[in-house]
């Protein structure tokens, strides 16, 4: 909430006034007496719902909602210098074609100096094709040719590294379900073909897009692992934040402030700084949406809503997670193709259900995910998934589901080997205990099965990491 405050009251007088009337034409009142209430009021969040007669789930959609329209209008003001230079671009025929040769070069340097500014390395070929043809009769004819070479050859790179970072971070969704090491190699090898690409240019974006891997490789494939003379993570914050200030028209480096928002709450929750990450959270709680639906080009999006779990569950706050996931995601749709996250999805809605004693939606969110997904290839996730479906068959008391759900897990650790599912049986033994023991005994079986468990090593994802193994979990089961 702080950055959208932040936000609105460094609105100038004109873009505050055209944001507004734009609410307020569109019928978009509520919106714009937030958009009102935020700048020119100190009001707390309970008094502003008051007043505008809505409740939690309602006032942060609007939140949510006024954020992106401002975002939208920023946006459009900032592009507008962008797309009258693409425009000259798109007219360069006809200056040629039109105008005295003297005339159409200048017009061309002037031109060539204004896409170096924005470093659009697409239209810059087009530049350099041009001046190389209008001096084909002049010693500069060779120099054009070497330029135009050069950016068709950096045009690539980009290219290509955009190509590695989208197919780093879809190997890595499989190898954070997994923990194979297989992906682990796969990730290393990414990660360094992404350098050497980035190492043959002098370039502000190359840097951008190989220090997103970089930090996010450091963080969680190789994080003991570090090299002499490697910058510091908070090092590169600084230069990535003076390279999106010195660029701050740029539309790519716009966007991606959110990457690195995310990537700074993650680093600060590893470091445990939690004033710090909890300053970032905010910021990109605003945008889950946005985040999960168009960034997972740029990092592993996901990864969010388990670091949102994780946070709920430290401060206590997990029977808030259903109201609020109704809010956050009203107008998402979930990519079923991008398998990690559809399962991470899944996991956090049937959790925010879990939490809120709402067994039979949390079993229908897991169902439908296995009904719709083959996780074939994952063996070991479907498993836990499996056996989180099956603690909510338990709670529900439905003894059919459960038993035919059990009896599907354990031929399925029989084909896997039990010394490699050492905390499956023991969470189903917990299981077992709950529905069959008599009552007398079951909260003292389950909290000795409950400090085995603990012990046992879950080093693949497991939707029951975010299940608190405490009291209340024990008074549930018996």
């Amino acid at each position: 909430m702080s950055k959208l405050k932040n936000i609105i009251k460094q609105l100038s007088p004109k873009d505050f006034s055209s944001i507004y009337d734009s609410l307020m034409e569109s019928n978009a009142e509520k919106s714009a007496y937030l958009l009102k209430f935020l700048r020119e009021k100190q009001l707390s969040d309970t008094k502003i719902m008051e007043e505008l007669d809505v409740n939690s789930n309602a006032y942060y959609t609007l939140r949510s909602r006024l954020n992106q329209k401002i975002e939208e209008y920023l946006l459009q003001q900032m592009e507008s210098p962008r797309t009258t230079l693409l425009k000259k671009v798109a007219t360069i025929n006809e200056i040629v074609f039109t105008k005295k040769k003297a005339i159409a070069i200048a017009t061309l340097r002037k031109l060539e100096k204004e896409l170096l500014d924005y470093d659009l390395s697409n239209e810059l070929t087009i530049v350099y094709k041009t001046l190389k043809k209008l001096h084909i009769h002049t010693p500069d004819h060779f120099n054009y040719s070497q330029l135009y070479n050069r950016h068709v050859a950096y045009m690539l790179a980009l290219d290509k590294t955009e190509d590695l970072l989208a197919e780093y971070f879809k190997k890595y969704g499989y190898y954070f379900l997994t923990n194979d090491e297989t992906e682990k190699l796969g990730l290393v090898l990414l990660k360094k073909e992404v350098e050497n690409v980035a190492n043959l240019y002098q370039s502000h974006r190359l840097y951008i897009y190989l220090k997103i891997v970089e930090i996010f490789h450091r963080l969680y494939v190789e994080q003991d692992k570090s090299t002499d003379g490697e910058e510091s993570i908070e090092d590169i914050f600084d230069k990535v934040q003076t390279i999106f200030d010195s660029y701050y028209l740029d539309s790519i480096y716009y966007h991606l402030k959110l990457v690195f928002e995310f990537l700074k709450l993650e680093y600060y929750n590893n470091h445990n700084v939690h004033r710090k990450a909890e300053k970032y959270f905010e910021e990109v709680n605003e945008q889950t949406s946005t985040l999960l639906t168009n960034y997972n080009l740029y990092t592993f999006a996901p990864k969010f809503l388990l670091s949102k779990l994780d946070k709920h569950l430290k401060t206590n706050t997990e029977n808030q997670l259903y109201e609020e996931s109704k809010a956050i995601f009203e107008d998402f749709e979930v990519d079923k193709n991008n398998l990690p996250q559809y399962i991470i999805y899944v996991t956090y809605r049937s959790v925010s259900c879990y939490y809120s004693d709402k067994y039979d939606e949390a079993a229908r969110w897991i169902n439908n995910m296995l009904n719709e997904l083959s996780l074939k290839r994952l063996p070991y996730s479907q498993l836990e998934i499996k056996l989180f479906l099956g603690l909510q068959y338990c709670l529900m008391k439905d003894y059919d589901l459960f038993n035919q759900l059990i009896n599907s897990i354990q031929r399925q650790v029989r084909l896997l080997g039990k010394q490699n599912c050492q905390h499956i049986l023991i969470f189903t033994k917990i299981l077992k205990t709950s529905l069959n023991d008599t009552k007398k005994s079951k909260a003292i079986k389950i909290q000795g099965y409950i400090n085995k468990l603990k012990k046992a090593n879950t080093p693949h994802f497991s939707p029951l990491k975010y299940i608190k193994l405490d009291e209340d979990f024990i008074a549930r089961l018996s």
